[in-house]
């Protein structure tokens, strides 16, 4: 099952094509939630905004699930340990059900009180909008954290191609769905969330069965579906460690937008649009992050070191070239695309600014994603969380001596620089894009450049 005589640019294409497929369906579907939700009123989309916000937090920290069971179970399948490749998927989405139905319960209790801290007046509408949301996408939890344990399993038997087609007809109803309880129901956010919730579980039970067809087509029906403890603290322990890394890149984010706050309204607006691209820049370099993470786990299963160091310098090219072209298109368009989300010249010409230096850094970016791949499916959590506190460590400090600058340069009054806007939102990319992209490239490179990342067979999970 693990042996592929193709080239190794076939085996690498075959599972990031439909990666990048799957990626991009969810923020496609995103969009058009929201313009179903933003015809209701400015208040039900402001609470969704609001509310989506936790929801990202928590499914961002909690995204480990994919990233743990693919290693795993790609180690596994590359040893020839298929039965035990699929029992550590099913721990493995058993923890996503069990973490996610404690989690819902959580945040249906807490959902006011979160929902408050994010600055939101309970007097207000929007305040009920937003507890609305995220109590309604509550019970959808559970099914989402499964899910994403489900693709990782699938991704780990080498397989892409159905999360991509689960994602797309999945998203796809969704909308569908969502029109239907928000309009034809009546139902409002509240419909939305319970929408989504709804082919949430759907998306689940149709992983599950193509899992069950996976364990029938190898005659594998003694397997049972019952989880097995040892194994759910093997994927949490595992886990537990990308949660670190996951929550100091998003502690990153945050104190990026933080600062782009602090430097005015127009800079976050720009910074704001800047974001977008590059998190949509981000899918499309991700995918081979996907690949490489599936690929290394099963070399290094069936212990083929020779194999993986060759698909890690194929990957390594592959990413930088990418890298080049994604930044050469986002260079040319860099003048046009700001037009296309804002009317103001001024947002316009600063989110151009940050375009172009993001443009400049996409072959970085490209280089820091797919060695994160590389080291995932290596198994190497632990590195990748001590190396995500080191890259904050290195790029807090940044961003407080550009704020210092900035002050300074206004006569240390407390005010801000009188450069012009375009120059701060340069900046402030500059700086997550340069001096925080640097620190994790650097941090990458240092461990692949040796050994200590190599760990051959089946025992090192």
């Amino acid at each position: 099952m693990h042996d592929d005589a193709r080239p190794l640019s076939c085996q690498i294409l075959a599972l990031a094509v439909p990666a990048l497929g799957a990626l991009v369906a969810e923020p496609l579907f995103l969009l058009a939630d929201t313009a179903i939700i933003g015809h209701l009123g400015t208040a039900e989309l402001a609470g969704v905004g609001l509310a989506t916000t936790v929801l990202h937090t928590a499914t961002g920290l909690l995204i480990f699930l994919a990233y743990s069971t693919t290693p795993a179970v790609a180690r596994l399948v590359g040893s020839g340990r298929v039965a035990d490749a699929l029992a550590r998927g099913r721990d493995g989405i058993w923890l996503g059900v069990l973490l996610g139905a404690l989690l819902g319960l959580v945040g249906w209790l807490t959902a006011p009180g979160l929902i408050t801290a994010l600055g939101a007046d309970p007097a207000t509408a929007l305040h009920g909008h937003a507890v609305d949301y995220v109590r309604y996408s509550m019970f959808g939890l559970p099914a989402m954290l499964g899910v994403l344990a489900a693709t990782g399993v699938l991704r780990g038997l080498q397989d892409t191609r159905t999360p991509l087609v689960v994602a797309g007809v999945g998203f796809g109803i969704n909308i569908a769905t969502n029109f239907l309880f928000v309009y034809g129901f009546g139902w409002g956010v509240a419909g939305s969330a319970a929408g989504t919730s709804a082919i949430q579980w759907c998306m689940l039970l149709a992983f599950l069965g193509v899992i069950v067809g996976r364990v029938r087509s190898d005659q594998l029906t003694g397997l049972s579906w019952r989880p097995r403890w040892s194994g759910i603290r093997a994927t949490a322990q595992f886990g537990s460690w990308l949660l670190v890394r996951n929550a100091a890149m998003r502690a990153a984010i945050l104190a990026t937008v933080l600062m782009a706050t602090w430097m005015g309204t127009t800079t976050l607006a720009a910074h704001q649009l800047v974001f977008i691209v590059y998190s949509t820049l981000a899918f499309a370099l991700d995918a081979l992050a996907i690949a490489a993470q599936a690929l290394i786990g099963r070399e290094l299963g069936a212990s083929r070191e020779a194999t993986a160091r060759e698909l890690t310098r194929t990957m390594i090219r592959w990413s930088l070239w990418f890298g080049v072209i994604t930044g050469v298109v986002l260079a040319a368009l860099a003048w046009v695309l700001p037009a296309g989300f804002t009317p103001d010249p001024e947002v316009r010409a600063a989110a151009t600014a940050g375009l172009l230096v993001i443009a400049v850094t996409q072959p970085l970016a490209g280089y820091v994603f797919v060695l994160d791949g590389v080291l995932m499916g290596a198994g190497d959590a632990r590195y990748l969380a001590l190396a995500s506190v080191v890259n904050l460590v290195v790029y807090l400090p940044g961003l407080a001596l550009l704020a210092w600058w900035l002050t300074a340069d206004s006569g240390g009054d407390g005010g801000i620089s009188a450069l012009s806007t375009p120059a701060l939102v340069g900046l402030l990319w500059l700086g997550f894009s340069g001096l925080y992209l640097a620190a994790r490239g650097v941090t990458l490179w240092w461990r692949i450049r040796g050994d200590k990342w190599i760990r051959l067979g089946a025992e090192h999970l």
